[in-house]
């Protein structure tokens, strides 16, 4: 129990000298602390101090700087100021000066205005004056001249119209003299070198056809029992058969020079055959057509290749072909497309137009005489609708639906086309007539020029590319005679088919007799 209570106590003890020293260790730190917080402080205060007086130096430097920029900006401000100030004013002056002048041109105004006013009452009087002078003065004239003032001005606007009349006429006179004198050996050059291009020899043309037969015993077999062979024949081919008393021959008639072409070849191979029926008949003609189709197709090629034109659509080539067995006058129309076309080249050569639209252009002007008898209407619009519709170039289509006026040309290519066409129908020898229609154009002619007031008589000559007309001299005079060529010439394109050109000349003699005594 002793030995207990010792043992606490020295443990007690132990705890208490531990517990003494560790406060002992304690009191130091703490003093230790305080010591390194005192000198902490101390630092801190010396820091903030310095920072306080760079800041101070910082804020007396920015003050100065902020005087320095204010001060700068009140100079500008002030500156600026005084300008505007300075631009006020004078603009100000500048109204005033303005406004000042204003009021003197007022001033001056208002008295022009006073001046006119003056003026126009002043006026007004002499107008009144010159009325009355005037009314006085036409009474007095009338009176003298035995007229009033209406008559007097009709004879006076009659006579200013005849001076108008006479001036114009001689003008014309002289600017047409001027034209023909520039142009005329231009021209002369022109169609003379595309003629000579273009020189062909002339083909007569006729409407029927005659088919040679080796005896007449085979008239009778072509027309077979009750005429069913001839019939047949007809009715294959669209043509008349005409046998007559024609010894060995029959004539065949058709306006169709292609149906006419493949009658001929048919009979040609049924009288070589000696076969004849009507089953033959249409195997015959079937082939017959063939080989037109062939023939039709190769002229088309040859007559493209002879002008120098490609490139054309193989139905234009066709027609083209077809266009071997239509004539016009008797002139064959193949040879003439390709002759008119070669003499366009020539022409649009000379003078700097498209060759190319020309030439192609004039091979397919009379185009639509190949279908001319299927389809109404003009052949230039027709042939212009196929060219149309095959894809040729809106120049080329202008040109053909103009070379007869059923379009105004508009282009130089189109005219020509027109020249072209013209000089290839209208040359010596180029194209016949019947003497029937020969006599009706002369006569038509005639009538055409007989028919206008002061022609006393007319004759048609140079097989009627001419006219000349015979007028009363006292009743046309010279500017009148040159009136009356234009206004016949106009009619006679109205009213005519012709081929070529009409040279229409007024003829106006005076004569002057006295007789010595």
């Amino acid at each position: 129990m002793e030995v207990l209570s010792w043992l606490l106590a020295a443990a007690f003890l132990v705890a208490a000298v531990g517990l003494g020293v560790a406060l002992v260790s304690t009191r130091a730190r703490v003093a230790q602390v305080g010591e390194l917080a005192e000198e902490r402080a101390k630092t801190a205060e010396e820091k903030a101090a310095v920072a306080l007086r760079e800041v101070e130096a910082q804020r007396k430097e920015i003050m100065l700087q902020a005087k320095e920029v204010s001060h700068q900006v009140r100079e500008e401000i002030e500156a600026e100021y005084r300008e505007r100030r300075s631009d006020q004013q004078r603009q100000e002056r500048r109204i005033q000066q303005k406004e000042e002048n204003l009021d003197r041109k007022l001033d001056v105004t208002e008295k022009r205005e006073k001046t006119l006013q003056t003026k126009e009452r002043e006026l007004e009087a002499l107008q009144a004056q010159l009325g009355n002078a005037h009314e006085e003065q036409r009474k007095e004239l009338e009176r003298v001249a035995g007229m009033t003032a209406d008559q007097a001005k009709a004879v006076l606007l009659t006579e200013i119209e005849d001076e108008v009349r006479a001036d114009a006429g001689r003008r014309y006179r002289e600017v047409e003299a001027q034209v023909k004198e520039e142009a005329d050996e231009r021209i002369k050059k022109v169609l003379a070198v595309a003629a000579a291009r273009a020189a062909s020899e002339y083909v007569p043309e006729i409407t029927v056809s005659i088919v040679p037969l080796p005896n007449d015993e085979m008239k009778g077999r072509i027309i077979g029992r009750e005429g069913r062979n001839i019939r047949a024949i007809e009715q294959a081919t669209g043509v008349d058969l005409i046998i007559d008393e024609t010894p060995e021959a029959i004539t065949l008639s058709a306006f169709d020079a292609v149906r006419r072409e493949v009658a001929r070849r048919a009979l040609l191979k049924l009288i070589a055959d000696g076969r004849i029926h009507p089953a033959r008949i249409e195997e015959v003609v079937a082939k017959a057509k063939a080989e037109v189709e062939n023939q039709m197709r190769e002229e088309g090629e040859k007559a493209a290749y002879a002008a120098n034109v490609q490139g054309l659509h193989p139905e234009l080539i066709k027609l083209l072909g077809r266009l071997s067995f239509r004539t016009s006058y008797g002139q064959n129309q193949l040879h003439h497309v390709v002759e008119a076309s070669k003499i366009a080249a020539a022409i649009a050569a000379e003078i700097g137009a498209d060759v190319n639209v020309a030439k192609t252009a004039t091979l397919l002007h009379d185009i639509g005489k190949a279908v001319d008898h299927e389809v109404e209407g003009p052949h230039a619009i027709i042939g212009a609708e196929i060219a149309k519709r095959l894809g040729r170039s809106p120049k080329i289509i202008h040109a053909i639906a103009a070379h007869h006026n059923e379009e105004e040309p508009q282009t130089v290519e189109a005219w020509i086309v027109q020249a072209a066409d013209a000089l290839s129908g209208g040359r010596p020898g180029a194209r016949r007539d019947s003497v029937e229609n020969y006599i009706k154009r002369l006569e038509a002619l005639e009538a055409v020029a007989n028919s206008f007031e002061g022609v006393e008589r007319s004759f048609a000559i140079q097989a009627g590319r001419e006219v000349r007309m015979l007028v009363k001299p006292d009743s046309i005079d010279d500017l009148g005679a040159m009136r009356l060529a234009r206004d016949v010439a106009r009619r006679i394109e109205e009213s005519l088919e012709y081929p070529g050109q009409i040279k229409v000349t007024v003829v106006r003699e005076t004569r002057a007799v006295e007789y010595a005594k």
